[in-house]
């Protein structure tokens, strides 16, 4: 069963934030906190997250949002530049239970990616079926059309 998604007062980061759960920060300000995942895909795997509570992506203010951004690119430098073995990052933010979001406050992970370390994206069985043109645009056009409405 799905957690109720706005419960703020069993929300693990909430908890981090407020310092009432243990973690291993590596920044934290006003606006944004960045901390190691205890389940990290490798070693140095960050996770950036809002201090405010917000449950989906939809709901994060934008220049929260371009904040958490600007420190995952920090994050993501300076794991090059830590020793950590890094020859590349993903960067992974999951919104919402079908896109595997575990934890129900919005969270950026900072993945450090070296050649062979197991971890990968499972493509569906079509994927090398591309869409044609026209599906495409009449997608693009709806998406469009929501985007005006803002």
């Amino acid at each position: 069963m799905a957690r109720d998604p706005k419960k703020v007062a069993d929300c693990i980061f909430c908890d981090i934030v407020r310092r009432n759960s243990p973690a291993s920060f590596v920044y934290a300000d006003d606006v944004c906190s960045a901390f190691m995942d205890i389940r990290p895909v490798n070693t140095g795997h960050v996770l950036v997250i809002p201090n405010q509570h917000s449950s989906f992506l939809a709901e994060l203010p934008c220049a929260t949002g371009a904040k958490m951004f600007n420190l995952a690119q920090r994050i993501a430098q300076a794991l090059r530049d830590s020793g950590v073995r890094c020859d590349g990052v993903n960067l992974f933010l999951a919104d919402g239970e079908a896109a595997f979001q575990e934890v129900f406050h919005v969270h950026l992970h900072v993945i450090p990616r070296y050649w062979g370390d197991g971890f990968r994206l499972v493509f569906p069985h079509d994927y090398a079926d591309l869409p044609q043109r026209s599906r495409l645009d009449q997608i693009a056009a709806n998406i469009v059309n929501v985007l005006r409405a803002d």
